[in-house]
């Protein structure tokens, strides 16, 4: 029996070592007991280093700050499928994956500890999102190239612990960026504090981030501790860093230097663990070329820099934006709006947006106070996104040719999204199959030989 027994072992450890998913084990003390070589892959952690430690030193997924799959497997004696989640592997790199966790039993029944199978989804999400044609991160969402380049790299950015600079036009997301940053870091659970550091004199912007003591200045009748004690081990983001004075930046330098600062009217000095954000609407580079901004303090903040595309540069974000709006409206407003009209989305298209993406927000709240059907329409825009739509025959064909780019955008995008099957696409369209077979014609749209009802073998 003993023969056989090690026989079966045997093969069980070589089927465990030849699939893609990745198995560990732990005990009742959640220590790890056997951990295969798809395990090792994907968490990039060898099995010599993983064995004895405990699972949550290893696995590190956002899961084990909080509901467990494998604590629940183990409390109550079952079987659980997880929902999607995500690790950090050993090069600090955030990998989707997929978890299932059963018990550990002996011959007998007993429970000895637990199993967890996890499987490497970054193909499926990178897949999921090559078709869908957008990307989102936070409360950022983009299907541009050039917002593809900062959302791929901003979990790496987010779990180092980094200066980060932040620059762009007002009204391009710095701060939603910021905040981004901040929820995919291990600091998520700590506070995020943003200050403009441009609308504040020297005095008052010290006192706000290093607080003061009794006595200070005249009215300082008791101490208050300033923000940097208040974020803790979170983030600070300053705003607008390229208007601080020449006096500012010394002590804001000397406090990235040496992990201090002194509150007003303190002779000692306290450290803070706070991440610092800088974020800007100037050109930092040419102001240290001027002498308006100090040289060291650029280099310090410029660790990891991001430039941030103004909208009219990335017109491809409209309907995305404008649906993401649409629903925060809804939210925040209790509206029942649908959609945007084609002609207003076409309407959108052709504007600058010298306010950016802030601009595009306080345009679709502009059409929530005038409009309450289903479907927003141009009348329920901004007076002068009226009044520029009818300046001109040329601004008249552009937002013709607007809503022709917009509508085979449209259909191309229901077609990927319906594996190219025709029938399929017009309903998700609404409109009937012969209209999509002529606009499908209208705009030269290939499609593949094979479409969706195609089953493949």
């Amino acid at each position: 029996m003993s023969g056989k027994s090690s026989l079966s072992e045997a093969a069980n450890a070589i089927i465990l070592e030849s699939i893609s998913d990745g198995v560990f084990t732990v005990d009742h003390n959640w220590r790890i007991m056997s951990f295969n070589r798809a395990a090792e892959e994907i968490t990039g952690t060898p099995r010599n280093e993983a064995i004895g430690r405990y699972c949550w030193e290893v696995f590190r997924s956002n899961m084990c700050e909080g509901d467990c799959a494998l604590k629940r497997t183990m409390k109550e004696g079952k079987s659980f499928v997880s929902s999607s989640t995500y690790i950090i592997n050993n090069r600090q790199k955030r990998v989707p994956i997929g978890v299932s966790t059963s018990p550990l039993k002996n011959d007998k029944g007993e429970i000895l500890g637990g199993v967890e199978t996890f499987r490497d989804h970054s193909l499926v999400e990178e897949l999921r999102r090559e078709l869908s044609g957008s990307f989102e991160m936070g409360d950022m969402v983009s299907r541009s190239s050039s917002m593809k380049k900062i959302f791929n790299i901003l979990p790496q950015v987010a779990e180092s612990d980094s200066t980060v600079l932040i620059e762009g036009e007002t009204g391009t997301g710095k701060e939603v960026m910021a905040t981004a940053l901040h929820n995919l870091s291990w600091r998520k659970g700590n506070p995020f504090v943003a200050i403009n550091c441009g609308a504040l004199p020297d005095s008052l912007l010290e006192s706000e981030l290093f607080g003061y003591k009794a006595g200070a200045f005249t009215g300082a009748d008791k101490d208050k501790p300033g923000l940097f004690e208040a974020a803790g081990n979170g983030t600070i983001l300053l705003d607008e860093i390229g208007d601080t004075s020449s006096a500012f930046q010394v002590r804001l330098l000397r406090l990235l230097e040496e992990k201090e600062y002194q509150p007003l009217g303190s002779v000692e000095k306290c450290r803070t663990n706070t991440r610092i954000i800088a974020a800007t609407n100037r050109d930092l580079e040419r102001m240290v070329e001027e002498g308006t901004f100090r040289r060291d303090l650029f280099y310090r903040i410029n660790i990891i820099r991001f430039q941030l595309p103004p909208l009219r540069q990335r017109k491809e974000d409209l309907p995305l934006l404008v649906e993401q709006f649409i629903k925060k409206m809804n939210h925040i407003k209790g509206g029942a709006v649908a959609h945007m009209s084609k002609e207003a989305m076409a309407l959108l298209l052709v504007h600058d947006y010298p306010g950016n993406i802030r601009e595009l927000e306080n345009i679709i709240e502009h059409g929530f106070v005038l409009c309450h059907e289903a479907e927003m329409d141009i009348d329920h825009l901004p007076a002068y996104l009226q009044e520029s739509g009818t300046r001109s025959h040329s601004f008249v064909n552009s937002i013709e040719d607007s809503v022709r780019i917009s509508e085979k955008e449209s259909i191309e995008e229901a077609l990927r999204r319906n594996n190219y099957n025709r029938l399929a696409a017009a309903q998700d369209l609404g409109v009937h199959k012969s209209t999509l077979f002529r606009k499908i014609k209208k705009y030269q749209i290939t499609l593949p030989t094979q479409d969706g009802r195609t089953r493949r073998l």
